[in-house]
Formats: C-alpha cells, structure tokens, sequence
C-alpha cells in the first residue's frame, strides 16, 4: 500500500466487513455471518474470565450448527470496567455487563436462537432504575467522548484491517499528501499537545527547533518522564 487511494480502497473494503456494528446494513454485508458478538479482553475483563466466556461461547454456537453464523470478536476495553465483563450482541448492539463463563449458553439459545434479550444480563440504572440496553446510553457515557480510545469495543486490535476500516491512517494519509511542515506545526500548537512531564513543554516548540535547526535529517529526542534519562523515543523529521 503506497497511496492514499489504496488505503481509501482498503477502507471501504473492510467497512463492509465490519457495518453491522455501526448499523450500516451489516447482515447483508457480511453475507453468510449474520451476528457479531463482540467480547471485552481487555485486563479487568480477562481478570474476571472472559476468556473462559469466550471459549464456552464459542462451543455453545458450534452445538447449536451457528458457529458459520456468529462471529465472535475478543475487543479492547469499552472502558465501564466496574460492570467487565462486557458483551454486545449486533445487529441489535444489545449491552450485557458483568458476564460470567455460564451465561453462554444462556445468550445463544434465549437471544440468539429465541430472539428475546436476557434482562438479568442488561444494565440497571442505580438511581432511575431504567434497563439500559445500549452501552452508550449508560449515565457513564453521557458526560464523555471518547477520542484515543473511541475504537475500543469496536474493533479486534490485533486485525489491521479493522483499524483501516474505521479510519486508521487517515491522519497520517492527509499529513503525508496535504500538508506542509509548516501545517504540521499549525497543527500540533492548535492541539496543545504538551510533554507529560512536569514542565508540560508544547510538542510543536520541540518540533519546531527540530525543523529550524541544520542538515537534512532531524531527530526529535524525548525522556519519557522529564529528569529521567530512560527510556527515550525518538522522532526522525
């Protein structure tokens, strides 16, 4: 992949792929794989086996003849760890938290095969006493947006190809084709993007001294934590 218009390519290739999550006609796009049941591995959730869940799943949908219908995706972490581990069921994108290793069976044959949600399973608003069945309609989410992490849930981190489908590279893409050094830099001071270290010095002063100062390559050399010389990144401009 050398251009922009192969990684476009590739985008739409993989967004197909991966439209039932975003209620994009996903049955019809991923042709014979009519769910998706996308479980969260990340620490707190493994901590609390959903490893085990996702492998009881996994024999659950292969005794019921549906392993070729239902496809399961171990996710990063949606970030409500409190309530891991945490399921979501597409097309419908229904919300069960704190699942435990038996209640695969119990998803598969009342949700899967008899289409009716597991309301023990769905999240209960302490002060309203509401059933929450979408994630994102839980009061954690509603004070929040979630930037880094916004793909976390939504995709298998370790497939590259579903990163690409919900836009990775894209910034790097327009970087690359549309702007200068200098827009980079515009870019960086309007972010505010700063060292994590105590002082908290601009990146784009870092990078400016980078692109003023001599010869035909430059390195940007930073501590991880200021007044402390290990370990270190650096940056080729």
């Amino acid at each position: 992949m050398k251009t922009w218009q192969e990684l476009n390519e590739l985008k739409k290739q993989y967004r197909q792929k991966v439209a039932i999550r975003l209620d994009e006609g996903g049955e019809t796009a991923l042709g014979t794989k009519k769910r998706e049941i996308m479980v969260c591995a990340g620490t707190g959730c493994l901590s609390s086996k959903s490893r085990d869940f996702i492998d009881n799943l996994h024999l659950e949908l292969a005794a019921h003849g549906l392993a070729d219908e239902v496809e399961v995706v171990a996710t990063g972490c949606f970030g409500l760890c409190a309530q891991g581990p945490i399921v979501i069921v597409h097309p419908e994108g229904t919300f069960y938290h704190q699942v435990g290793p038996k209640d695969a069976k119990k998803i598969v044959e009342k949700h899967l095969i008899g289409g009716e949600p597991i309301e023990k399973l769905l999240y209960h608003d302490h002060d309203t006493k509401e059933v929450i069945s979408k994630l994102m309609d839980t009061p954690f989410y509603h004070k929040q947006e979630r930037v880094a992490l916004r793909n976390c849930g939504r995709i298998d981190p370790e497939k590259i190809e579903e990163y690409i489908a919900f836009d990775g590279y894209q910034a790097l893409a327009k970087v690359v084709h549309e702007y200068s050094p200098d827009d980079v830099l515009d870019q960086l001071k309007i972010s505010g993007l700063r060292g994590r270290g105590g002082a908290g010095f601009p990146t784009y002063m870092k990078w400016t001294f980078a692109k003023n100062s001599p010869g035909d390559q430059k390195y940007v050399v930073c501590n991880a934590d200021e007044g402390d010389p290990a370990p270190l990144w650096i940056a080729r401009c």
